[in-house]
């Protein structure tokens, strides 16, 4: 099913300073893994007067060479799509070399609260560290005044998701809600599917000619892109559905048939995908379970 998507596996190499646009710099920290890919892409906005997006994790030689590729320009934001932790720690250690503000949706949160029993499996993968100095709302506007980047409200994979548009050069930089590589990790509580999906339906329809995300090469045509993840997710929702009218499941074997042949170590975060559209279908009574949903659960249609 994953092929319906016409994905962009570009793999560009951690630690190389490349122009995107004419206002869009990048860095990759050398982060690389499953989740990640070749590393977490940082961006380096405007000319002069300079905003820096996802400074990545807490490694000494990206922050220096972030650093070393804005010397001579004042850095007047430091930015973060999201707080997980291949994305804001670096942070602390910009802030110590500028002085410059920081910005973000808000310290790192669920999407929801934890029910009883329950426990986060992506709670390490959080940044409880990061506190913005200015809290960004849709449409706040912040950055270089020459290249001012405009806050997108993008929860879904992680409840303070933000995306930045930047008008100037028609570029929208979308941290982990759309790459170009591959789709995000969905996981409640951390994350919600519900939102993920909105948060895509709010994407159709916008300006933008291309997205910069937070792993990976551009996302080109992101139209066409975004309208095949919503179909993606919609027919991974039709399989769950077909499934379970075979009679009700627990997670782990549904994973294995609505994920068939997927690699063995891709089957833990393929679980928390499945979580995730289970729990909205839940909430949309179109799936029904004991009590509140649950990676222990049973499920059966409703």
């Amino acid at each position: 099913m994953g092929e319906d998507i016409p994905y962009n596996r570009e793999a560009p190499p951690p630690g190389i300073l490349e122009e995107l646009s004419p206002g869009v710099r990048r860095i990759l920290a050398p982060n690389g893994g499953a989740f990640t890919f070749t590393g977490t892409c940082s961006y380096i906005v405007g000319r002069g007067k300079v905003a820096i997006i996802d400074p990545g994790p807490d490694d000494p030689g990206h922050a220096a060479a972030l650093l070393a590729a804005v010397h001579g320009e004042e850095v007047v934001a430091i930015a973060v799509t999201h707080t997980h932790r291949d994305h804001s720690p670096g942070v602390s250690a910009l802030v110590s070399a500028t002085g410059a503000p920081t910005y973000g949706a808000g310290p790192h949160r669920s999407a929801r609260p934890l029910h009883d029993g329950e426990i986060n499996l992506l709670d390490a993968a959080g940044d409880l560290a990061f506190q913005p100095d200015i809290v960004l709302a849709e449409g706040d506007r912040f950055g270089p005044p020459d290249w001012p980047l405009t806050a997108l409200a993008t929860p879904g994979h992680c409840a303070n998701h933000l995306a930045f548009s930047l008008e100037a050069d028609k570029v929208l930089l979308s941290g982990d809600h759309v790459m170009a590589w591959s789709t995000s990790i969905v996981a409640p509580p951390d994350g919600s599917m519900g939102d993920y999906m909105a948060s895509l339906e709010k994407l159709l329809g916008r300006p933008e000619a291309r997205y910069f995300p937070g792993h990976g090469g551009p996302v080109e045509q992101p139209q066409r892109f975004v309208r095949a993840m919503i179909q993606h997710r919609r027919m991974r929702e039709a399989s769950i559905l077909q499934a379970l009218g075979e009679g009700p499941a627990p997670i782990t074997p549904l994973t294995a048939r609505v994920y068939a042949g997927l690699p063995a170590g891709l089957q833990g975060a393929a679980a928390l995908n499945l979580f995730a559209h289970l729990e909205d279908l839940v909430q949309r009574g179109k799936v029904a379970t004991e009590g509140a949903p649950s990676m222990a659960g049973r499920y059966w249609l409703a």
